[in-house]
């Protein structure tokens, strides 16, 4: 009779082990994610022809995988940068030519990602495209990463100028070889831009949008992406030709964290 009782006690304890472990696992399932504010808005809700190229939903990026956050593959803006988008998209449209977006908010998880990658130096995997002359122990040092992106206050985008009307860009695949993101255009990873003298996130001081070095057609491109956005609010960042914030922010000192998803949106799509 005390075996069985001994046994009987085991059985209920480990079943209410199991219990406990099932109970905390649903929990953290249904653990809430934040949501986007109100004005945050899909951008293809917005202006459905701009192109969306969404790289960190694939593994061609520097880091070589998919980044925390990106559980869909669109771009999310707040409502007035995506509203001065379509204005300049309709400007493009007119000459022949459509903008692509790479990238639009960026939760500050993504950028936790990048963080954790650029501290573990032995993970060099794609440094023949992205950073091919950057050692990678300056890339905090010299700017290339940050604990803090603009992107995560929701009215910055990387984006570039496509010819109309648009090839199709051919999937990246991981292994593939690499060749180096300032080499010519026709020797590059394919990409239906405009050629503006490098690749999307290359880390080289080549990629600086009016260095002297980057002439002719090339030029041209980039000064028309330029011109065409900074007529509307934009703002370009310096050091990369691709980088550009409407202003005024409706959220100059937000940090948002919320997945790159229709179901963080207030109205879904």
């Amino acid at each position: 009779m005390t075996r069985l009782s001994s046994a009987l006690r085991a059985l209920i304890t480990a079943l209410a082990a199991l219990l406990a472990v099932a109970t905390a696992s649903a929990t953290a399932q249904a653990k809430t994610e934040p949501k986007a504010p109100k004005d945050f808005v899909a951008l293809r809700t917005v202006d459905p022809t701009i192109i969306q190229e969404m790289r960190y939903f694939t593994p061609h990026n520097f880091v070589g995988e998919r980044i925390d956050g990106y559980q869909q593959p669109i771009c999310i803006l707040t409502r007035p940068a995506a509203e001065a988008l379509h204005k300049a998209q309709t400007r493009l449209l007119h000459q022949g030519y459509s903008l692509k977006v790479y990238d639009c908010y960026r939760p500050q998880r993504a950028v936790n990602h990048f963080v954790r990658w650029a501290e573990d130096l032995g993970d060099q995997a794609m440094k023949g495209e992205f950073y091919p002359n950057v050692d990678k122990t300056r890339l905090f040092e010299d700017g290339y990463i940050a604990e803090k992106s603009g992107h995560s206050r929701g009215s910055t985008m990387d984006l570039t100028i496509v010819k109309l009307p648009a090839r199709p860009t051919r999937p990246y695949h991981p292994g593939q070889p690499l060749v180096p993101c300032y080499a010519p255009k026709d020797e590059r990873f394919p990409d239906n831009s405009l050629d503006m003298g490098t690749g999307f996130d290359c880390f080289d001081t080549l990629a600086h949008t009016l260095d002297p070095r980057i002439q002719g057609e090339q030029r041209a491109n980039r000064l028309l992406l330029k011109s065409t956005l900074e007529r509307l609010g934009f703002v370009n960042l310096a050091e990369e030709w691709w980088h550009f914030t409407y202003q005024p922010e409706p959220y100059p000192d937000t940090y948002f964290d919320f997945p790159v998803s229709s179901k963080s949106l207030n109205s879904h799509f």
